[in-house]
């Protein structure tokens, strides 16, 4: 009876989508169903995505660690040429950007990989790096295959999940980054404190983190899927599923869809302003953003900690900001309140970034570093996602996230120039900057809510009013532009 009913919905959503009569905006799906293929990309999508994100972050900040445990001596760096180190991975990163559309144009599954080794080599050969100019080409490299791997994966997680799924999952993707900070304290710690005969310690650090991500570069060939109606691990009438949220989520099944880059979209996202405020928020966060993991431990070192302390003491503030990434982008998931969540998330940096600036004591200063991840990382994670859900194409969502990062990796290039070492040990002017930066991201993210709230009013006397949660009748292509589509605020 059970394989009764459920044959009955497969060739009830089969007929849907092959019926030459079918309206795409009245088109049904099973809930049950639909929560059961949503859960088996869950946990065979994110996990992959979630292991990479995580490895890219270690191997890209990493450079702060090796620093204190003997970089700096051994190539005989001094503040400037350590400054160029970080900045030359931003310069990379920045031109290779626009990269992140290749997404459209190869299967994911092969730039994926080809990304992914490519950061994994140039990662692991900074262990054999005897000079400051060998260091700055596998730090160029580094910048030029992340640049084309990182971001473009939260625009591949918009090819699986709906508006109101997206957040929640581009939240346990983005939270690798201070999970991989913490965990780069973590090992940083074990591995500094040991004693390697004939190599110096910074180096097996390199060499540790760098080669696993070769390895992985490999299996997200065979694992990395394209689309949902091409992954292996769905059944044929989950395939349907897929196929059908698809439809409500664009308006048409892949095989209408025209494929590769769509450029009169590309052209309206690159002259649509809200898409260049988000990337200034962007650029405000990753001013503070970009200087934390790389500083961290020489500021806790500043604080009077031991080499071996600093590297473990950088770790608890970074699982802190984990947590408060998951928790803030399924509250926004929830309800569709990205403008105020940032806003919360940006007064919590701000506030953690004064007390760094204000305070003397090594107390206070630790409790701040704690605010001021807490406020970083989990504004981020919300601001990609508010960029991916008020695109209106794939194209366009594509573009978004290529501007984003375009403008907003030029934050590192001021945020790694704010802690040069003769403002030590407390580095004022430095968490000045980042505190004003993260009320500025405060401000931008209020008055693109207000400006997104109006644009809601007059699509609703245009098209009249559509229900918040999904119930009104005509539901398809809710995620692309047309009269259903409404900007999540």
């Amino acid at each position: 009876m059970i394989m009764d009913t459920a044959q009955s919905k497969k060739l009830d959503v089969e007929s849907q989508l092959n019926s030459s009569t079918r309206d795409d905006s009245l088109l049904v799906v099973d809930a049950e169903m639909e929560r059961r293929v949503v859960r088996k990309i869950d946990k065979h999508l994110m996990p992959l995505v979630i292991g990479l994100y995580l490895l890219a972050y270690l191997d890209r900040s990493n450079i702060g660690n090796a620093k204190i445990a003997g970089m700096e001596e051994d190539l005989h760096l001094e503040s400037e040429s350590y400054e160029w180190l970080l900045t030359i991975f931003y310069i990379s990163y920045i031109l290779f950007e626009p990269m992140v559309l290749m997404y459209r144009v190869l299967p994911p599954h092969i730039w994926a990989s080809i990304t992914v080794i490519g950061w994994a080599s140039a990662a692991t050969f900074q262990t054999v790096a005897y000079s400051w100019s060998g260091m700055m080409a596998a730090r160029f490299f580094l910048g030029v295959f992340e640049a084309s791997f990182a971001p473009g994966i939260t625009f591949l997680l918009s090819f699986f999940y709906l508006r109101n799924e997206l957040g929640l999952r581009c939240g346990f993707y983005l939270g690798a980054a201070p999970l991989g900070t913490c965990f780069a304290g973590a090992l940083a710690y074990g591995i500094t404190s040991g004693h390697f005969h004939g190599i110096a310690p910074w180096r097996v650090l390199f060499l540790v983190e760098g080669l696993p991500s070769v390895f992985a570069g490999i299996a997200t060939w065979f694992l990395m899927p394209d689309s949902p109606e091409k992954a292996k691990f769905l059944t044929e009438e989950e395939v349907l599923i897929a196929q059908a949220r698809k439809v409500r989520q664009v308006g048409t099944i892949e095989s209408e869809r025209p494929h590769g880059l769509q450029w009169g979209e590309v052209r309206a996202a690159l002259l649509d302003f809200k898409n260049w405020t988000t990337a200034l928020m962007y650029f405000s966060c990753n001013v503070s953003f970009a200087s934390l993991p790389v500083f961290l431990p020489t500021i806790l070192r500043a604080m009077g900690f031991s080499k071996i302390n600093a590297q473990g003491l950088s770790a608890p503030p970074y699982f802190l900001a984990f947590l408060v990434v998951v928790l803030t982008t399924w509250l926004a998931d929830k309800y569709s309140q990205r403008g105020y969540t940032i806003l919360v998330l940006s007064l919590i940096g701000a506030t953690g970034y004064i007390m760094l600036a204000v305070s003397s004591n090594t107390g206070v200063r630790y409790a701040g570093v704690f605010l001021a991840a807490s406020g970083i990382f989990p504004a981020i994670g919300n601001i990609l996602p508010w960029v991916l859900n008020n695109q209106g194409s794939e194209s366009k969502r594509g573009t978004g996230i290529a501007m984003l990062n375009v403008v907003g990796q030029c934050g590192p290039l001021l945020g790694t120039r704010l802690y040069p070492s003769s403002e030590g040990p407390y580095y004022n002017k430095g968490m000045w900057v980042c505190a004003a930066f993260m009320l500025f991201n405060g401000v931008l993210a209020m008055a693109l809510r207000f400006h997104l709230a109006a644009e809601n009013r007059k699509l609703d006397e245009k098209y009249g009013v559509v229900g918040a949660d999904g119930s009104d009748a005509r539901s398809g292509g809710r995620e692309n532009d047309g009269p259903n589509f409404r900007y999540i605020l």
